[in-house]
């Protein structure tokens, strides 16, 4: 019988990565492309075949994602205390699949029913798989934010993938020798499914070199009282689906949700704080910051599914470098191609900056993502006036602010999953992981009321209007990026005091 691997000999392994990083990106990887690939069609799915105006598109795509992000706090709660890592991820993967099959059977009739399956099965799935990622390494190990990196562009890579196909197969452009035109997007969902059966698959077939990593917490628990539990949780995950079918459905459901649930969490993980060290405090603490400010991070960043997603198919014009390609799979693609090529490169970087001691601390890193963020978006801004009479402007400048926005959210995303798991004890890791993709919650949350104002201001105009409106929002969001980066790097010193020795 083989041996199993301890979690010293994982911990202990020589160069930049661990061999188990692998076996968790490419998992990621697949699942990633059910996700975005989703995520890119909600927007156009919505106006082009649910008929919604884009101001209801606009808050419904922040509903749904809201509620994808929102539901990882839970995800990881039952983690931490019940399923354990890995059985949570194999319960969530279980329900995507499900979800992604009844979109591609039937998307218009069964739309809100798929989307509660895919937000309680990414609930399951997506928090505890960066936990794992996490606990691939020894506390203080300087090479942890380079495989986060590395661990993100997997993400980026999926996302680059279904990203760009699922919306170009639903618009008719990719595909169309064997892909049906009354089954498009039939065919978009379907592939969904198909690639998160890939991911499952993946991770059962290399959990075993995970050693203990993700496995139960009741382990001391008598064996049927561990297994009731864990019943008890997969019927009650269930039976939140439909609440979450008819919540999201209806979007003031969704808004008296986000009163509750932040607040909620904060409370929770104060109770929590209580049991702790003072040391250890200090570093929940400096953690909120990073929530916090992810929160305006996201609420900008994701117009890319929103608005940005409506201003590709109406604004843009179709040639990218002189090639004809999907203006709204380039939108939902590019960063992620951007990503998958500069991360591993700046992993290295702060790697190589660390031994040099210069690296910036992570507070800083944060400032610059939002320095970054608000030039992307001042270049989004200024592609009006390379505008045609008929409102279509250059789709190479856009993907230009894509490129910027790219370095922005390599120093915070990646890095952020990292600090996360630096800074929480790890009794507290899922929870707090959780926290971090409940963060985003918001952030999708406000993103879809942004996205929604704009639209609004848009609603009855010409296309050249409606452009020029578009642009003076994204504006305004580069201006409120530049202020908040502005101040991260002011309060870094502070922040760097409740982080201790933490980088």
């Amino acid at each position: 019988m083989e041996q199993q691997i301890t979690i010293d000999q994982i911990q202990s392994f020589k160069g930049k990565y661990p061999k188990q990083l692998w076996y968790l990106f490419f998992s990621e990887m697949w699942e990633r492309f059910s996700f975005y690939g989703m995520r890119g069609m909600l927007a156009v799915f919505m106006v082009s075949q649910l008929q919604m105006d884009e101001t209801k598109a606009n808050l419904q795509y922040g509903a749904t994602q809201a509620w994808v992000y929102a539901f990882t706090f839970i995800g990881g709660l039952f983690a931490d205390k019940i399923l354990g890592l890995r059985k949570s991820l194999f319960w969530g993967g279980i329900l995507m699949i499900v979800g992604s099959v009844i979109l591609a059977i039937s998307p218009k009739e069964l739309f809100f029913t798929g989307i509660g399956f895919t937000i309680v099965g990414t609930g399951f799935f997506k928090p505890n798989i960066s936990s794992m990622v996490g606990q691939l390494y020894k506390d203080g190990d300087v090479r942890r934010d380079a495989g986060f990196s590395l661990f993100y562009a997997g993400i980026n890579l999926g996302a680059l993938l279904g990203g760009y196909v699922c919306i170009a197969v639903a618009n008719g452009n990719l595909w169309t020798s064997f892909v049906p035109e009354n089954l498009r997007w039939n065919y978009a969902f379907g592939f969904a499914a198909v690639v998160m059966i890939i991911s499952l698959l993946t991770f059962t077939q290399t959990q075993k070199k995970l050693g203990h990593i993700g496995l139960s917490p009741l382990a001391e628990v008598e064996p049927n009282k561990r297994k009731t539990l864990e019943i008890v949780t997969y019927i009650g995950s269930l039976a939140l689906i439909p609440v979450i079918i008819l919540m999201v459905a209806n979007t003031v459901y969704t808004d008296y949700f986000m009163m509750i649930i932040g607040p909620a969490s904060i409370l929770y993980l104060f109770y929590e704080m209580r049991k702790l060290s003072v040391a250890q405090n200090k570093k929940l603490l400096a953690a909120l910051v990073f929530i916090i400010f992810s929160i305006f991070f996201w609420a900008f960043y994701e117009q890319s599914g929103g608005s940005l997603s409506l201003f590709a198919a109406n604004n843009l014009q179709t040639k990218l470098l002189g090639i004809e390609v999907d203006p709204n799979g380039v939108n939902n693609s590019s960063g992620a191609l951007f990503v998958i090529i500069f991360a591993g490169l700046l992993g290295i970087l702060w790697i190589w900056m660390a031994k040099k001691k210069i690296e910036p601390n992570t507070v800083v890193k944060f400032g610059l993502g939002f320095l970054l963020l608000g030039l992307g978006f001042w270049i989004f801004y200024y592609t009006k006036f390379f505008a045609n009479p008929d409102g279509k402007t250059s789709l190479n400048l856009f993907t230009f602010g894509w490129f910027v926005i790219t370095f922005g959210e390599l120093c915070l995303s990646p890095i952020g999953m990292s600090v996360m798991t630096k800074l929480s004890p790890q009794k507290l890791q899922a929870v707090i992981m959780g926290m971090w993709f409940l963060a985003s919650a918001y952030g999708q949350y406000f993103a879809g009321l942004l996205g929604a104002n704009i639209a609004e201001a848009a609603e009855n105009a010409t296309n050249r209007e409606k452009l020029e409106t578009y642009c003076n929002g994204y504006e305004q969001l580069a201006i409120y990026a530049v202020i908040a980066g502005v101040l991260l790097i002011l309060i870094s010193p502070f922040v760097k005091k409740l982080m201790q020795e933490v980088r």
